[in-house]
């Protein structure tokens, strides 16, 4: 019952960032760019990582294939590690929502296996 309760929980949270996260990269832009400039990134990576992460929510969610799904919790594994560390290299203070993406991401990952949504 635990198991399942973290796997809701954490799923939802990192739903919640990742809507969020992608929300910004669509209506926010000109700020998010600003970002990516000052973490040394091409802005032209917005957009396309907007897209991925709705994909791949959709992929969890939806749970259309195991191996897509796997593919899709690689892709926010990365992606949380990577922006924790741009975060915390350029010392902007953010890097704590991307710790906080990275716990939910490996917490609906592991739990997910035990619980089959």
């Amino acid at each position: 019952m635990l198991k399942k309760i973290l796997y809701w929980a954490s799923t939802g949270i990192l739903t919640l960032i990742m809507l969020f996260s992608a929300y910004n990269y669509f209506f926010n832009h000109q700020a998010i760019a600003d970002f990516y400039v000052n973490m040394g990134y091409p802005t032209y990576l917005i957009y396309p990582l907007a897209i991925a992460k709705i994909l791949g929510l959709a992929v969890i969610w939806g749970n259309f294939s195991k191996a897509l799904k796997e593919w899709a919790y690689a892709g926010f594994f990365f992606n949380t590690v990577l922006a924790f560390f741009a975060h915390y290299m350029v010392n902007d203070g953010q890097h704590m929502g991307a710790l906080i993406a990275f716990v939910a991401v490996m917490l609906s990952y592991f739990t997910g296996k035990e619980v089959r949504p």
